[in-house]
């Protein structure tokens, strides 16, 4: 049965974020539709994929074998062009932990989310050995400003990064600092910050709030570094000054977000 992911902006390589799943198959004359909502954990190989509600169905009887094939040939290339990659194993109809020794636990934090603006431009220009050592030393840059202001790397996205940070004017700082630091090499990044919950079972973190994190990244200008409203919200008025960007509808995410651009 062919099997599809929708993806969007940074969520290739990352664990925790909630999704779009199509799976289609067809026996004979007759076209069998499976699709809802999943929730993606960890990357790569090591990637799982869970319902997280039972899926809706339909069933469509075409009446020939060939109308059949037509169907589901362009039901396919429908999915395939409309971010939509293909999806490998099975979808679990339930969240297994693993280890079931883990603990799992709940932690609020500040997420951060930088990455690269126009990167696979840079990329193609300078060549796959001198963009090596240009992304070499913006790594290091982003991991000396984290360590700097305490944030704690959680994963690298190709030319990005997630991670996370106790209190919210810390992170802002580090995103501003960041920003400054990789100028020197000529890169522009985006980077975008929310507060928000997510679980922790041993070394695995996984949350919505990961996922809008990335998607208010998204929005940012290059250059710019936005913050949702809950990160200003826990903020004191005389920490860091913002400017109101108005109310953004994230992909993927249910409800609304006020962003705001950090002035300094």
């Amino acid at each position: 049965m062919p099997k599809f992911l929708r993806i969007g902006v940074h969520q290739s390589n990352v664990s925790g974020y909630t999704s779009k799943a199509w799976c289609i198959r067809r026996t004979g004359s007759t076209v069998f539709l499976k699709w809802g909502a999943v929730e993606v954990l960890g990357v790569g190989a090591g990637r799982k994929v869970y319902w997280t509600r039972l899926p809706q169905d339909k069933t469509i009887r075409c009446r020939t074998v060939q109308r059949a094939q037509d169907y589901a040939k362009a039901a396919i290339a429908r999915r395939r062009n409309h971010r939509y990659e293909p999806l490998s194993g099975n979808i679990a109809n339930r969240r297994r932990i693993a280890n079931p020794d883990a603990e799992l636990k709940r932690a609020l934090a500040t997420i951060l989310f930088v990455d690269i603006v126009r990167s696979t431009e840079k990329a193609a220009r300078l060549g796959d050995s001198r963009w090596t050592q240009v992304m070499n030393h913006y790594y290091a840059a982003v991991r000396r400003e984290l360590k700097s202001l305490r944030g704690k790397e959680v994963v690298t996205t190709g030319d990005g990064m997630l991670a996370t940070f106790g209190a919210p004017a810390a992170g802002v700082r580090c995103a501003t600092a960041i920003r400054e630091a990789v100028r020197t090499l000529g890169l522009e990044i985006r980077v975008g910050l929310h507060a928000g919950e997510y679980e922790k079972s041993g070394k695995e973190v996984v949350g919505l709030a990961f996922h809008i994190g990335a998607r208010v990244a998204a929005k940012a200008r290059a250059g710019e570094v936005l913050v949702s409203s809950a990160v200003k919200e826990l903020m004191s008025p005389s920490e860091i000054r913002f400017s109101d960007r108005g109310m953004h509808q994230l992909k993927g995410v249910p409800e609304r977000w006020r962003l705001y651009r950090v002035d300094h």
